[in-house]
């Protein structure tokens, strides 16, 4: 199974990677579009401030294809700040909307 790591320039990729790779999944770095739509899973990480991280989200263009492919049923999972990015807001440093779909 493919797993996309989501890279928007936050969180320990190749930590999250080499435990994917453990656990039988066949993952890739990536802010591509395509890459997104293609995995079986989406991996959302993250360290860091809320707003710093979720406007290097949104520079990637990414934002629209990960709530699209979650509508499609397929499966995303947040680690740390990316768990956090799920919601609709953060209050964190200032009001920060999120990608809401918890």
């Amino acid at each position: 199974m493919k797993a996309a790591i989501i890279d928007y320039g936050a969180g320990n990729l190749l930590n999250v990677k080499t435990a994917l790779k453990e656990t039988g999944f066949t993952p890739k770095i990536t802010a591509s579009k395509k890459d997104l739509n293609e995995a079986d899973l989406l991996v959302l990480p993250g360290v860091g401030a809320f707003p710093d991280a979720m406007k290097k989200l949104e520079q990637t263009g990414l934002i629209n294809t990960i709530k699209d492919n979650v509508s499609k049923g397929k499966t995303l999972l947040g680690i740390c700040l990316g768990m956090q990015m799920l919601f609709d807001k953060s209050f964190e440093i200032e009001e920060t909307n999120g990608l809401s779909l918890i």
